[in-house]
């Protein structure tokens, strides 16, 4: 795979995960819809990595690591207050969840 391929990829991953997230209504599709985000971001790492070809240290595999383990938590963690509000409200749609207003 060339650098311009592996950008390329990515793009497509990143505007695919950004036009999910943009016309979901709900929470949990909002919060599966940054997965592709992420995972774009780092095929970004991975693939600039490739293109220094720095053999000493391999930051963009480490740092794509890190954020994969980052975006698992945050996965996690968003699934569980979708469910608390689902719970409470018994709809999680976004325009109707205004919980975190004053």
């Amino acid at each position: 795979m060339t650098f311009e391929q592996g950008l390329l990829i990515s793009v497509y991953i990143f505007c695919v995960g950004l036009f999910g997230l943009i016309t979901s209504r709900t929470m949990v599709r909002a919060l599966i819809s940054l997965e592709p985000i992420v995972n774009a971001i780092a095929i970004n790492f991975i693939t600039f990595a490739y293109l220094l070809n720095n053999k000493e240290t391999e930051t963009g595999e480490l740092f794509s690591l890190f954020i994969l383990a980052v975006a698992a938590a945050e996965a996690a963690t968003g699934l569980s207050v979708a469910l608390s509000i689902h719970r409470n409200r018994r709809s999680t749609r976004i325009d109707q969840s205004n919980l975190l207003k004053w």
